[in-house]
């Protein structure tokens, strides 16, 4: 993570999954991945997915998406990552996030949703 002149701290959620790996090679690939990524926040994992949370600085949404689609796979074979794809991103801006954490919404209001009409 480098922080850019003018950018802004975004809160990034990957969710990547695939067929069925040991749990515990799972949680030994995703430690070293720690390890070659210490910025990771959190991580949570299951026998066929993982997500991996992490706080980003950059310019646009476009930059953080970019550099996030692509992390899982630039460290697959460095941490002996399963072979597994990304299939879930969010990235939302720290003003949203810290929202959503107190209560405050962030996202369209559920009294001014409306759904399609069918």
């Amino acid at each position: 993570m480098r922080p850019e002149i003018g950018g802004r701290l975004w809160y990034v959620a990957v969710t990547v999954a695939g067929d069925e790996v040991e749990p515990l090679l799972v949680r030994s690939a995703l430690a070293r991945l720690s390890e070659e990524r210490p910025f990771i926040d959190s991580v949570e994992f299951t026998h066929t997915s993982a997500e991996l949370s992490y706080w980003d600085e950059g310019s646009s949404v476009l930059d953080v998406a970019s550099l996030a689609l692509r992390l899982w796979a630039e460290h697959r074979e460095s941490a002996g990552l399963p072979s597994w794809e990304v299939v879930g991103l969010e990235v939302v801006e720290k003003s949203v996030h810290d929202a959503r954490a107190h209560g405050r919404g962030g996202g369209p209001s559920s009294s001014t949703a409306h759904p399609f009409p069918l």
